[in-house]
């Protein structure tokens, strides 16, 4: 099969031809007809996460079943199918308690085994993991789900639990920002966008942001509080830096939830966040790793009826090759929403 193949960390990908993985006993092989690329797979070219060389990324995915393991029920070949990025073990408590995105022994395609920027992909514990796609729902949709989405979904109904008029500060408008602001407004919330680039706040104006800040060096912290009479009631890190996640910190009220979806690399593991205000003001501090595919029936029942459409998220739609020149300039680029990857392009 043709992939994309991280020999060394911080150099240019290669695609080339591989050979086709089997399935496990407990798994699937899936043909991918679309792939999401994140800025997630650049923190993995770049070094940020534990890999092995060499490497193939990704880990946004949906494609067809090709390959079912032989202790596998729940499948079989021809399925359209997607997965949520963290996929758990199916036995600890965690799995067993419908909190498999933070199962300890979980997979993560492009990270803890090669991913999906290839023609085929592995998925493990697939009675765990794997997730039908109605028919009614594109590939390329399907892929969006699996982190930025399901991500931003979880973050705003399962870790914040946003209500209806509340006001929801999204921090950064790519595709988990965008994610978010659509989300968050079709929950009735009011939501205010933040980010360096114009476009991207254009965009969120569409999906149904009520107000958008340009990220310009202004103190983005009192324009909300201006806007909102007293600061937000939620607030939403999709960047992941010092400068994002404190002001969405600081753009809350007393009392706020902040959900912290940006990964926040740092060399001894350490975050800084403004711990005076969230003791003096009582905030909540909330991490959001993704959703489990026990919780994606009712995410995908809102995109069957329209009332959340992640394909308009999408940017563009390229191949390998292009994407392969893509990756090692993520951390510079201000992309108006997601770049979707078809392995099947030339």
């Amino acid at each position: 099969m043709r992939a994309m193949i991280m020999d060394a960390l911080a150099e240019s990908p290669e695609v080339r031809d591989v050979e086709a993985p089997r399935a496990p006993a407990d798994g699937v092989v899936v043909e991918v007809f679309a792939t999401g690329l994140c800025k997630s797979d650049w923190h993995a070219w770049v070094g940020h996460d534990d890999i092995a060389l060499p490497h193939v990324p990704g880990h946004e995915l949906a494609g067809v079943i090709v390959e079912v393991g032989t202790a596998v029920q729940r499948w079989a070949v021809g399925e359209r199918v997607t997965v949520p990025f963290v996929m758990g073990c199916g036995a600890c408590e965690w799995c067993l308690s419908s909190d498999a995105q933070v199962c300890p022994d979980q997979q993560q395609p492009g990270f803890t085994q090669w991913g999906s920027f290839a023609e085929r992909v592995v998925l493990h514990a697939a009675d765990t993991n794997v997730v039908r796609i109605p028919e009614s729902v594109s590939f390329e949709a399907a892929a969006a789900l699996g982190c930025r989405f399901a991500t931003a979904y979880r973050a705003l109904t399962g870790r914040a639990r946003v209500k209806a008029g509340e006001w929801v500060t999204v921090v950064g408008a790519g595709g988990v920002g965008l994610s978010a602001v659509m989300i968050g407004a079709a929950l009735g919330a009011r939501v205010i966008a933040v980010d360096r680039t114009p476009a991207a706040l254009d965009i969120a104006r569409r999906l149904g942001a009520e107000h958008t800040l340009l990220a310009d060096g202004s103190d983005i912290a009192a324009a909300v509080h201006e806007l909102t009479g007293g600061g937000s009631h939620v607030s939403v890190d999709a960047v992941g830096s010092a400068q994002t996640a404190r002001d969405g910190i600081l753009s809350l009220r007393r009392r706020g939830r902040h959900v912290q979806i940006g990964l926040l690399p740092t060399p001894d593991g350490m975050s800084a966040m403004p711990m005076a205000r969230v003791i003096a003001w009582e905030l909540d501090l909330l991490g959001s790793h993704g959703m489990a595919a026990v919780d994606y029936p009712e995410m995908l029942s809102l995109i069957e009826s329209g009332a959340l459409r992640p394909q308009d998220l999408i940017e563009r739609v390229v191949g390998l090759g292009e994407a392969a020149a893509l990756l090692p300039g993520m951390d510079a680029a201000s992309p108006a929403g997601m770049t979707m990857i078809d392995p099947r392009r030339s």
